[in-house]
């Protein structure tokens, strides 16, 4: 970004400035007065201005302009520029926001140099605003299974597009990770990516943390929104957004501007907003909760993101996925999993789904034997007797209860609750589960007929 907007009530200084810029590989916008100045910083904001202070036949000098062009576009360096310069003038430029004070007749050398710093410190600033922004995030997608490629088919269709999009599904499914996908393969991807957290921002404070404020002491702090610019606003769990926030929110998407807490002056954005929901939010607005017309906004694509207990093949790849990324982030073992760490991972409940897969792989890393591959006695930790999310085989085998029984009774309930588990494993898929304990689906009907196990929901 090198365009650069000159502002000069005298002609020759404005051309004179502009070759020079232009010879030096900028693009440069013209201005005679304030009128002019503003009418160009709102067609389209420049990278930096060169700002004269005293401006002929013009409603607002300089001071008035710097002041104006802060409010709306803090991040935008002015360089001011002067023929009457003194010490106060150059105070209170700097105290304005200005970069820096340049007196005239300037030397061309010492322009440049002032002006090739303030778009250095510029880019620095926005770099360093992108990655703390990204840092510690990741929009890889992984998996293979048939829920899995159904979302990424959906997803794939509207990353090229601007349209808003809603994402639903379990808490820990990844709906933050399938958005920023979507925006890294999308024309936005060099914008930010500025996540809120609907549940993590006090109520009182929710209107100064999104539109960002104005104050005599700390002049203008921007807000999420304005942090946004060019790029997305993600709403994380947008039904605990207040109502009264809610309203406001609308306003933004219809009119793609608002005002800070504390300002009088319009701010413009553009943005892309997709939003993540775990709640049924035609429920919410039926009880008053959530405003009709705010989901009609967001709601314009939805997308559902699966629970691990819908794509229970992709846990093994997931797993080794959270290995690998641990080793290389904070230094972890690089361990193997076992046959059957990879075949309870997949019999497990998954309420917490990839989150709760991520630490359950961090901590057998942690306290495991760093020389050995992954096996049970590493997630024993996540099985225990009586525990509600134990696979029935587990607890069976953990209380005893074989030994109790006659061979034959023994031998149908390991049956009846190993296939049980097999069939949990691969989604109700009783071709993929015939295949993998070794049966032809036929005899796997029969066997599980005979067992008195219903197959009316397993898949072919």
């Amino acid at each position: 970004m090198s365009d650069i907007l000159i502002v000069d009530d005298e002609r020759d200084i404005r051309e004179l400035v502009s070759d020079i810029l232009e010879d030096e590989g900028y693009t440069t916008r013209l201005a005679a007065n304030s009128e002019q100045a503003m009418a160009e910083v709102n067609a389209n904001a420049p990278a930096l201005i060169i700002l004269d202070i005293w401006l002929k036949d013009s409603k607002m000098d300089g001071i008035d302009i710097l002041m104006t062009v802060k409010r709306s576009n803090p991040d935008i360096p002015i360089v001011i520029i002067s023929g009457h310069g003194n010490v106060e003038l150059a105070v209170a430029a700097i105290k304005q926001g200005a970069y820096d004070f340049i007196e005239k007749p300037f030397n061309i050398d010492k322009l440049m140099v002032v002006i090739n710093r303030a778009m250095e410190a510029s880019r620095l600033r926005r770099e360093n605003q992108d990655l703390r922004r990204k840092e510690t995030h990741s929009a890889e997608l992984i998996g293979d299974s048939h829920a899995f490629r159904n979302m990424c088919a959906q997803l794939e269709k509207v990353t090229h597009s601007n349209a808003r999009i809603m994402f639903s599904g379990p808490a820990g499914s990844g709906k933050e990770a399938a958005a920023r996908f979507v925006h890294e393969n999308s024309e936005r991807a060099s914008g930010p990516f500025v996540c809120v957290s609907s549940a993590g921002i006090e109520p009182e404070r929710v209107e100064e943390v999104l539109f960002g404020r104005e104050s005599a002491e700390r002049g203008v702090e921007q807000g999420l929104l304005e942090q946004a610019h060019g790029g997305v606003i993600f709403f994380d769990e947008v039904a605990d957004m207040p109502m009264g926030t809610q309203s406001k929110i609308l306003r933004v998407l219809v009119e793609q501007q608002f005002t800070r807490v504390g300002g009088g002056d319009k701010v413009r954005v553009d943005l892309r907003v997709m939003s993540a929901t775990t709640r049924d939010l035609t429920a919410l607005i039926r009880e008053g909760l959530f405003r009709q017309e705010l989901f009609d906004r967001l709601n314009v694509v939805p997308v559902r993101v699966p629970g691990l207990e819908e794509r229970r093949e992709d846990i093994p790849l997931l797993a080794e996925y959270f290995i690998e990324l641990l080793h290389k982030t904070q230094g972890l073992p690089r361990r193997d999993l076992e046959d059957v760490a990879r075949a309870h991972l997949q019999t497990m409940r998954w309420p917490g789904n990839i989150r709760q897969l991520r630490n359950i792989m961090e901590r057998a890393l942690i306290l495991g034997d760093s020389a050995q591959p992954i096996g049970l006695g590493d997630l024993q930790s996540e099985v225990q007797p009586g525990d509600a999310s134990a696979p029935q085989e587990a607890k069976i085998i953990l209380s005893g209860a074989l030994t109790a029984l006659p061979l034959r009774e023994a031998r149908e309930l390991f049956e009846r609750e190993y296939l049980l588990s097999q069939i949990h494993r691969f989604g109700g898929n009783i071709s993929r589960t015939a295949s993998f304990v070794g049966m032809e689906r036929s005899a796997l009907h029969r066997k599980l007929k005979s067992l008195g196990v219903s197959t009316a929901k397993g898949q072919g």
